[in-house]
């Protein structure tokens, strides 16, 4: 069971441990409540993630020295233009002018094959280093317990398998450049000095300006970019919101009102992000201000110097050429700062994904169930979502291999959550479960699997044929053994008028077919699966009386040589069982067929006198 496909009672069984139900945000609303900015530098999140990057080092490696060869050339290139100029073009020295441009050519070339080679190669490692991450968040949350998923906002696994793996993809990138900006900057700096000291102190002179400026920037920054990622969030809450809600939305002529709403959000969304971008470019003006005072500086001053023949003009040259450079290196840093912080904080939250417990995990010596004969066994269970208040109580049943049993009962008594630990969704608190006469938590989860298929009342179907999903749950199942199935159930006829029959492709959850078609192929899916045991979790609540008509005579055959666990509001399911027990407050109050029990005058008649004679699908209130 997953918390989408959840039923009326087993949400209600999850509110009665609770003690009260979880209030949820209105439509559109949204609460951020992760950090955007972590640590500048983590040393534990860079070794995790140095894990999925230990597989592409030499890529990395490579990727370095492009870079610092891509640096050596940028400084090589204002030297090469003072010497041309200082040796070749004021002596006439047409040879070393030609030698010059010879070498000049070939730098060039090193520096665009160097540039080349770096972003292809880098690029090419993060995308596969990113695909290692998704690839191993996707695994581990398939593993997950439903406990977890249970209080995990879908929304918020999805930021974090995409919002933040991409931050983690532009530190991967831009990570390799920082060491070029380095490199750089102490590289300008060095030859600076070496050119002319006078003239590198006064270049440097402007530092102080820019350190300042950015403390003060800084703040304003942090705050600007956590401002425009809540309202992206919040837009992006809503948009999913009105997606999924569509119908409900049309159906009570929301449309005009939700879009001015949502209208009201990308306006906050617009504003928030615009005044980040401004405040994303404020240093951009103060660092040209301070190329173009410095670049002043060293005209006047070294034009002075020209004058008094005491520095060469290929040198006040390359110093121009250097300072045009100085301050890009610093600019690219300041904000690789931010794009690393936030890359640390994704990091976190991506790691924390991958640290989440496995609760429910198959014990070391667990063996695989093999064949059993179908019989499950409740031994004094109790359980409870939370451990301070117990949902099943000293439950002790058994069901016979072949036999078909209903549970029944008021609202929040236990019945989905009992059927939910047959399949090992969640660990019992004490007792034991017993299937084929295997204590559950003994046995593999996959061979478990194998044994028991799960019919739910919101029927899932995914994004593919209906070939595919029919046979989801056993892959090797042929073409004919798939359309026997849908024969046997009465699903031919609709599916061979669909466009491409069976091969006709399928849109999220099946929209285009009716809620009973979907369940029709649900229970197709369960026959294929061809398992002991067959769990009906009020499978037939959303089907229309006559689609019921069709499935209670598909569920005969369906049923023939397998035990089935029943939970149903319909009479006629209910009436056929072999054992009805009925729960309430979580234990077991009765049991029997439909006539003892409606002779006894107990809970179970009651129910049935309130709503069951009247065919009526709602269950009647505790």
């Amino acid at each position: 069971m997953t918390n989408q496909s959840s039923t009326q009672d087993y949400q209600s069984d999850r509110e009665s441990a609770a003690g009260a139900p979880t209030l949820r945000a209105v439509v559109g609303s949204h609460r951020i409540e992760e950090e955007m900015f972590g640590k500048v530098f983590d040393p534990q999140i860079i070794k995790r993630i140095g894990f999925f990057v230990k597989p592409y080092r030499r890529e990395f490696i490579i990727s370095v020295v492009a870079v610092l060869i891509f640096t050596v050339t940028q400084l090589m290139i204002p030297m090469i233009i003072r010497y041309a100029i200082d040796w070749g073009v004021i002596p006439g020295n047409i040879g070393l002018l030609h030698a010059a441009l010879i070498v000049f050519a070939v730098v060039i070339s090193i520096n665009y094959g160097a540039s080349h080679v770096q972003e292809t190669v880098v690029g090419k490692a993060a995308e596969n280093v990113l695909f290692d991450i998704r690839r191993a968040m996707f695994a581990h949350l398939q593993d997950v317990s439903l406990s977890f998923m249970d209080k995990t906002e879908v929304g918020r696994l999805m930021s974090r398998l995409q919002g933040d793996v991409g931050s983690m993809q532009e530190f991967l990138e831009t990570s390799v450049l920082s060491v070029g900006d380095i490199v750089l900057l102490f590289g300008i700096i060095t030859l600076m000095l070496y050119l002319d000291v006078q003239l590198g102190l006064i270049t440097l002179s402007v530092m102080p300006v820019l350190f300042i400026a950015r403390i003060f920037w800084l703040p304003m920054a942090r705050e600007a970019f956590i401002k425009a990622h809540e309202t992206n969030s919040a837009v992006n809450g809503a948009l999913a919101e009105g997606i999924h809600a569509v119908r409900t939305v049309q159906g009570m002529g929301r449309e005009a009102l939700n879009a001015r709403l949502y209208g009201d959000k990308v306006m906050a969304n617009l504003g928030t992000n615009l005044w980040a971008s401004k405040i994303a470019q404020v240093l951009v003006p103060v660092v040209d201000t301070m190329t173009g005072f410095a670049m002043a500086l060293v005209v006047v001053l070294g034009g002075a110097k020209l004058l008094g023949h005491t520095l060469d003009v290929g040198v006040m040259v390359a110093f121009l050429f250097f300072i045009q450079r100085f301050f890009d290196p610093i600019r690219s840093l300041t904000i690789q700062y931010s794009v690393m912080q936030r890359a640390m904080a994704s990091g976190q939250r991506l790691i924390e994904v991958l640290d989440v417990d496995v609760s429910v995990k198959d014990r070391p010596d667990a063996v695989d169930i093999g064949e059993t004969d179908g019989s499950v066994e409740f031994r004094d269970v109790t359980f409870g979502y939370d451990k301070q208040q117990m949902v099943l109580k000293d439950l002790s049943f058994r069901v016979e291999p072949g036999q078909t049993v209903a549970l029944v009962g008021p609202t929040g008594s236990g019945k989905s959550s009992a059927m939910s630990l047959i399949h090992r969704f969640y660990d019992v608190t004490e007792g034991q479960i017993l299937v084929g006469g295997h204590d559950v938590r003994d046995v593999t989860q996959a061979s478990l699997g194998r044994q028991i298929a799960m019919v739910l009342q919101e029927p899932f179907l995914f994004t593919g044929s209906v070939l595919e999903n029919i046979r989801y749950n056993k892959e090797d199942a042929t073409r004919e053994q798939i359309i026997a199935a849908a024969t046997v159930l009465g699903a031919d006829p609709f599916i061979r008028a669909l466009p491409q029959g069976y091969d006709t492709v399928l849109g999220e959850r099946g929209g285009s077919l009716s809620t009973g078609q979907r369940q029709l192929l649900s229970f197709a899916r369960a026959l294929v699966a061809d398992a002991k045991i067959l769990v009906l979790d009020e499978a037939t609540a959303s089907i229309d009386s006559a689609t019921e008509q069709m499935i209670q005579r598909a569920l005969a055959i369906l049923l023939k040589g397998r035990t089935g666990l029943v939970i149903a509001h319909r009479l006629a399911t209910v009436r056929n069982a072999d054992k009805i027990m009925v729960l309430q407050a979580g234990r077991l109050v009765e049991s029997g067929t439909h006539a003892e029990l409606i002779s006894n005058g107990g809970l179970y008649a009651g129910l049935y006198r309130a709503n069951y004679a009247s065919f009526d699908d709602v269950e009647a209130p505790a």
